[in-house]
């Protein structure tokens, strides 16, 4: 009996991976390079031998632990000042010696994609930014993207602190980078931005099992993704109707590409523009575009650079025969550099092959389609030549997993992403997310609040600053008032401002009707910024927000909208009459409304509606001119008075 049970243990530990001589380890996080919360008690956590001894060593101070039975240690240090580089030195079976850390604040920086959009995607922009980032005291760790559906896990996969230099600043995120150096610059504290975020995934990913009970649909979802025979359902190949032999693209086996290659019934087209609108009807597939540019002797001196704005879904750029450049997805803006030897003198041969999945496919309008070298340009605008490589035929799948992608379900990110980060003391979060979830506002304004106290009652953090950015303009204008799903659900965000310590930065100037992820993101950045002056740092002299609807009173036939945070008074950013402005009466028809500042008010009327009793600011996809501002140049934040 007493074999049998020495057995049991021994498996036991084998199985989770710790032996009698199992070296000391530690999570990913701390590491080299690290920042530490200042002003707290900092843990410095990791697994051994159970049993095992261990000391640790910062800061001139000695501490020593005793490793749990379950193989996990935890040694609390003092709540410290800002500062650094300090050592770190942990002695157990082995040794581990961590260099440069720094106390400072530390921020988590979550959401979807325009979170993750780095300073690279946007370098033509901040070009001079990138060029002049050099201060080590702004450190970023970006958590390897993976999921689990089925519990929190103790680390994450990977990732590395580095520092905001030249040679490290372009995989930085571009929001959470200029809101670190708006703060540094004011404060002179150390920064450490953990950025645990994932293009396109919704907001329940991100919440933990607790906080969902009261969301059945939700939660019945989770307990789904539990069981092995569904998770076994969802891994079967979809069927495949059209054979064994998937259909090849013509132009990769003809080489449409390369230079010797005599093109054949091809036909015109304009980019940008979408191929859907230029004759071809609901194709989805593989189209080549291909065009011969006249390039001068001049401007092969200098280092060359192709622009193809936006592509929708994936391309690959041929240059005479020569790739240059691929995308996998619709979303960055294509900028290609090209290496020497490309390019000749005269006619050079341009090929970009187009695979769209779903939807509309071909080149985003609006956007930049250039060739750059030195001070010399070539537009890339006006018509190429198309022909059609591949036309997918729709397929029917099985009923396993069609569709299915683990990041986008209920807690897979948390388990994964946040769990793991939870001993790690820290300052707030930012939270810049909502695009996946636009379609269900009402279900979005009970889910945020939800997750704000599931956070900080798991960070141990009961009034963690909570910083958010409510979504910027995008889509089609319209030029008439009208209904808005993104601006129901831009109203659905603000209903989380009631929560204590939380703040929300305003974006609907700083869109992109044709780019989901705008290329304005310095300004989302200092604005999170000044929220976090006002709400982490107590700053009550500073205006962190623009105007934010506090009351409206009707005068028979007009409106006085009353604001909060106008800082030094109310203005526009054009000196124009403020616009967006719509007013309805009892039967809620909303007709444009002129607008007048007077002090701290706005006064509405319009002589159609002589008895108004309802208003709208910016209640739209995306605003035309949304231009009401404080005189601090914040934007006001859109509102209605009509909610259902």
């Amino acid at each position: 009996m007493i074999k049998i049970k020495s057995l049991c243990i021994l498996t036991m530990l084998l199985l989770t991976g710790y032996t009698s001589h199992s070296e000391v380890r530690l999570p990913k996080l701390i590491s080299n390079g690290m920042v530490l919360q200042r002003d707290t008690k900092i843990k410095i956590w990791g697994w051994a031998s159970p049993g095992e001894r261990l000391t640790v060593k910062f800061n001139n101070k000695t501490f020593k632990t005793i490793t749990a039975s379950d193989g996990k240690w935890t040694v609390t240090l003092p709540a410290m000042k800002a500062g650094g580089p300090f050592t770190m030195k942990i002695d157990g079976t082995n040794q581990i010696l961590l260099s440069d850390i720094l106390i400072g604040d530390v921020w988590i920086c979550s959401g979807q994609s325009n979170m993750v959009h780095q300073m690279e995607l946007h370098s033509v922009r901040y070009a001079k930014e990138i060029a002049s980032s050099n201060n080590p005291a702004i450190r970023h760790f970006w958590v390897t993207n993976t999921t689990n559906m089925l519990a929190p896990q103790q680390d994450v996969p990977g990732g590395l602190w580095k520092k905001a230099e030249p040679a490290n600043i372009r995989e930085f995120s571009a929001v959470a980078y200029f809101f670190a150096d708006a703060l540094y610059q004011k404060y002179h504290v150390p920064i450490g931005l953990i950025n645990s975020s994932w293009g396109g995934t919704p907001i329940e990913a991100w919440m933990s099992d607790e906080s969902l009970k009261t969301f059945p649909d939700l939660e019945n979802i989770v307990m789904r993704n539990r069981d092995t025979a569904f998770l076994n359902q969802i891994k079967k190949t979809p069927a495949n109707t059209t054979g064994s032999h998937p259909p090849q693209d013509q132009g990769l086996s003809e080489k449409w590409f390369d230079p010797a290659y005599t093109p054949k019934e091809w036909r015109r087209i304009a980019v940008p523009g979408y191929w859907e609108d230029q004759g071809i009807h609901n194709l989805d597939g593989v189209v080549w575009y291909r065009r011969e540019i006249n390039i001068p002797q001049s401007m092969l001196t200098a280092q060359a650079k192709v622009f193809m704005g936006r592509i929708v879904d994936a391309d690959v750029m041929y240059i005479n025969g020569k790739q240059v450049g691929t995308t996998s997805y619709l979303y960055p803006q294509r900028r290609y550099t090209i290496p020497g030897g490309v390019l000749k003198p005269g006619k050079n041969l341009f090929v970009v092959r187009v695979t769209n999945n779903t939807g509309k496919g071909g080149f985003v309008p609006d956007k930049p389609y250039q060739l750059i070298a030195g001070a010399d340009t070539i537009e890339l605008t006006g018509y190429w030549q198309y022909k059609v490589g591949l036309v997918k035929v729709p397929q029917r799948t099985s009923t396993g997993g069609g569709g299915f992608a683990a990041q986008n379900q209920p807690t897979a990110l948390y388990n994964s992403m946040i769990a793991p980060l939870l001993n790690y003391g820290i300052k707030g979060f930012l939270w810049y997310q909502g695009e996946a979830n636009t379609g269900k506002p009402a279900q979005y304004a009970k889910l945020q609040p939800a997750m704000i106290a599931d956070w900080r009652q798991k960070f141990q953090k009961p009034d963690a600053p909570f910083l958010f950015v409510q979504l910027p303009g995008f889509m089609d204008m319209n030029y008439l008032p009208s209904e808005s799903q993104w601006a129901a659900f831009r109203e659905a965000q603000a209903a989380s401002l009631p929560v204590p310590n939380t703040a929300m930065a305003v974006a609907i100037d700083a869109g992109e009707w044709n780019d989901i992820h705008p290329d304005a993101k310095k300004e989302v950045g200092q604005r999170l910024a000044l929220a976090a002056e006002k709400t982490a740092y107590h700053d009550n002299k500073v205006v962190a927000s623009g105007p934010v609807f506090q009351s409206a009173a009707i005068d028979d036939h007009k409106i006085t909208v009353v604001f909060n945070s106008v800082g030094s008074g109310l203005a526009t950013k054009d000196g124009e009459e403020p616009q967006e402005f719509a007013i309805a009466g009892a039967d809620k028809v909303f007709v444009w409304a002129k607008a007048k500042i007077e002090g701290n008010k706005i006064i509405l009327t319009n002589d159609e509606v002589p008895h108004p009793m309802y208003v709208r600011y910016a209640w739209a996809d995306d605003p035309v001119n949304p231009n009401l501002i404080n005189k601090e140049g914040l934007p006001a934040a859109p509102f209605r008075t009509d909610k259902p």
